[in-house]
């Protein structure tokens, strides 16, 4: 827009704003009304003169702080695309976080994001079978904080770092929370079985840099220690889908375990709709020291295929070739694939849409495949959502740690068992205050291990949780209304 358009849009806005002021007060209906004097008129003018001059200031402001609202890996693409790693999300995906756009010592302004999630709750795991394996409850607090910082480089660069931290160590307990049929990682050199483990404190330490090449493509790179290779979808709980569940999937190490990696490099490149990424890595899953930094190993790799067909749609396809993931197996590697598709759609109202997630992931070694299938959706209507997660997972028994139970030592026979999980649950926002929620909620997940698993586990385990949940508010802004 030229400079006199400019103009011409303050005056009118300038004049209406005078109006709407003039017409809040009843007129003056008294014999005597005065006319306004000579240096009554020149006051007003130079009044009209000051505000004209704030508004365009503020409209300059304006302008600047949405030109600097962009995706972190492109100065092209929409901040709502933002997700774990350098993954996408669907355009129209809504952002709980705080902002601002500080100005650097060097006199260039920052665009800074704040997320955070705090869970404060108690669980309950297989209640209903009194005896039987993974019966357990517990009160903890799962959470999370990341911090995101981008600038403008020149005319087509940009720079982000990121920062995302957990004090789970401290809140969660040392061999995690309780959660039926979760496996991965390791406790006291022991196998952590129907346990989630916690997350390092820091968990995400990462500078990237993107340059545009036109308006339809650019080239990144990206530097975590840790970091998330490009491998799998965005991590559960950056998941709009996942927002209201603080459980993370079981089939969390076949899809998106890899969102906290001890050294990560990945180029990528992005043309219009479609990014192709590639990325170095360190295999190895974390240690059981949650406080401190592991050994960087750069031993595997992986590539991720992601389109966004539309402002509503995210899919993406990606294999990995993990090195010694697990430390309790160091002689094991792992090829991984996943795909996924992000649905997100707002439904009339900044505070009403329904966020989905179908997930697959599949684990490959030792001429065995094991599968997990993952469905879950949210649906916000204002103060109120609704949400549900299934899953189908295919686990050993060696991998639940019941390798005795079935078998003897000397066999070398795997027997596999399917696992089906539902959760239902809602939640109600009690309190919004200063741009943050509070939200109470309640959850059930019934489980259907097969009859394999039932002589341990005993007939459809049951686990429930209630929850006070403490997060920023809905950020409101426009969402992309079409696709870049």
């Amino acid at each position: 827009m030229n400079t006199p358009k400019k103009t011409l849009l303050v005056l009118l806005f300038c004049g209406l704003l005078g109006s709407a002021r003039a017409d809040s007060f009843p007129p003056d209906t008294s014999r005597k009304a005065r006319l306004p004097s000579a240096k009554g008129m020149m006051r007003q003018d130079s009044l009209n003169h000051a505000a004209m001059g704030h508004a365009m200031h503020d409209m300059m402001q304006m302008q600047q702080s949405v030109s600097m609202m962009s995706h972190l890996y492109s100065r092209n693409l929409p901040m709502n695309r933002n997700a774990s790693g350098t993954a996408w999300h669907p355009d129209h995906t809504p952002m709980y976080m705080y902002m601002s756009h500080p100005t650097g010592p060097s006199g260039k302004p920052w665009m800074t994001m704040l997320h955070y999630s705090l869970f404060i709750r108690h669980t309950n795991q297989n209640f209903n079978n009194p005896g039987q394996r993974g019966r357990a409850t517990a009160f903890d607090a799962p959470n999370y904080v990341m911090g995101m910082a981008q600038r403008q480089v020149g005319r087509r660069g940009l720079l982000a770092l990121k920062a995302m931290l957990s004090l789970d160590p401290l809140t969660v307990g040392n061999n995690g929370y309780p959660l039926l049929f979760q496996s991965g990682e390791t406790y006291k050199g022991e196998r952590l079985v129907d346990r989630q483990h916690q997350h390092d404190l820091f968990s995400e330490l990462s500078v990237g840099y993107s340059y545009a090449l036109s308006r339809n493509a650019d080239v990144f790179g990206y530097v975590g220690y840790p970091g998330e290779p490009a491998l799998g979808p965005p991590a559960f709980m950056h998941r709009i889908s996942s927002f209201n569940n603080p459980d993370s999937p079981l089939g969390h190490h076949w899809t998106d375990a890899s969102h906290i990696t001890y050294g990560v490099a990945t180029a990528g490149f992005r043309y219009k709709i479609t990014k192709l990424e590639v990325s170095s890595f360190t295999g190895r899953e974390p240690n059981e020291n949650r406080f401190g930094f592991d050994r960087p190993r750069f031993d595997s790799y992986s590539y991720r295929l992601s389109v966004n067909p539309s402002p509503s749609l995210a899919l993406q396809f990606s294999q990995g070739f993990l090195k010694s993931p697990e430390a309790i197996e160091p002689d094991h590697n792992v090829t991984r694939t996943t795909a996924s598709l992000l649905h997100s759609k707002p439904l009339g109202r900044p505070d009403r849409y329904v966020s989905s997630a179908l997930v697959w992931g599949m684990n490959s070694h030792d001429r065995q495949n094991e599968s997990a299938y993952l469905a879950e959706s949210s649906l916000q209507l204002g103060r109120m959502a609704l949400f549900g997660r299934f899953e189908n997972i295919t686990k050993s028994v060696d991998e639940l740690g019941l390798h005795s139970y079935f078998f003897d030592y000397d066999t070398d026979e795997t027997l596999l068992a399917t696992i089906n999980s539902l959760t239902l649950g809602m939640n109600y926002r009690l309190v919004q205050l200063a741009q943050t929620d509070l939200t109470l909620g309640a959850q059930l997940t019934g489980h259907f291990p097969g009859k394999t698993l039932e002589p341990v586990y005993g007939q459809f385990p049951l686990s429930g949780q209630i929850y006070l949940r403490i997060t920023p508010s809905l950020m409101p802004m426009r969402l992309p209304g079409k696709h870049h």
